[in-house]
């Protein structure tokens, strides 16, 4: 025993000089100097172009320089929660009174307000305030009629050119998705509305443009929309602009997500009936099949 392990040490010594050569452990130093030269001024010089494009980047960039909007606690914000229909009722009205005059919803119907902010007789009665172009009619020509529930929101310009034409080459955006569209979502929006401020010193802005930091590139081509007491609220709730700002922002976000509360719904009385299965698949589980699986097979030979 003793000489089969003196000669198995014997060999394991032999393979770990074949295998770890003290001569590639140290590549490095049987290098020329010219070699050692090269490879040095290349690393240096590879580190030097990184730092100096990362440098510039930093210099150029005007990341730096946005203000992200505030993350708020919304009604809507929780797990379970869902929207407050008062609010989206008034922000309906701030959109209808201060915001339609610009922005489209082209993506939203008048069918949509039912249940949420409107009962089906006020939804028909907004919709039939509207007159829609339809057509063509038995003799080939368009006609305009009212408004019904499956229509969706017109438009305040008949094209893109005439809404530049009429905002001074600036296009404003459809309000259908702008809360999922930009960063922050509904924060965003309530940061921007309330955002408005005299430039800082240094800061120039031009005769045509306002400056809002949340904006990006803070210069933004839509006077400030909303003040105190600008609209009046049906149900007499006191119109001041934070007030307003987030009753917009809460309507717009809704907008983006109409199915919100359902698909909340829906996930609650999923993970509820999802409870009841784990229960019934760990009975399963526990008194079924743990009787399966602690089998024993055992192997008997014939007997002659």
């Amino acid at each position: 025993m003793a000489a089969i392990l003196r000669k198995t040490s014997g060999l394991l010594r032999v393979n770990s000089g074949i295998l770890c050569p003290k001569a590639k452990l140290s590549g490095f130093a049987h290098m020329s100097r010219t070699k050692k030269a090269a490879l040095v001024t290349f690393g240096a010089l590879a580190a030097g172009s990184t730092g100096l494009v990362s440098a510039l980047h930093i210099s150029v960039s005007a990341e730096e320089y946005d203000i992200h909007p505030p993350n708020l606690i919304w009604p809507h914000s929780g797990v379970f929660s869902t929207f407050d229909h008062a609010s989206l009722r008034r922000g309906y009205q701030v959109y209808k009174e201060v915001c339609s005059a610009c922005h489209s919803m082209q993506y939203l119907a008048f069918r949509n307000l039912v249940g949420v902010t409107h009962t089906e007789a006020e939804a028909k009665t907004i919709a039939e305030e509207f007159q829609i172009p339809d057509g063509p009619d038995e003799e080939g020509e368009m006609f305009e009629r009212p408004g019904k529930l499956s229509d969706y929101f017109p438009k305040p310009y008949a094209n893109d050119e005439a809404a530049r034409a009429a905002n001074q080459g600036a296009l404003p955006p459809d309000m259908s998705y702008i809360a999922l569209a930009r960063h922050g979502n509904e924060n965003y929006i309530f940061a921007l509305l309330t955002g408005y401020c005299e430039p800082p010193a240094g800061v120039e802005v031009k005769g045509d443009l306002y400056y809002n930091p949340y904006f990006p590139g803070q210069a933004i081509g839509m006077a400030p929309p909303i003040y105190n007491e600008i609209i009046e609220y049906e149900d007499g709730t006191p119109a001041t602009m934070g007030q307003i700002a987030k009753d917009v922002s809460t309507f717009l976000r809704w907008a983006s997500e109409p199915e919100h509360d359902e698909r909340k719904r829906m996930g609650l009385k999923a993970l509820m009936v999802l409870s009841m299965i784990l229960g019934v698949a760990y009975y399963t589980k526990r008194h079924k099949w743990s009787v399966l699986k602690s089998r024993k097979l055992a192997y008997r030979p014939p007997t002659a």
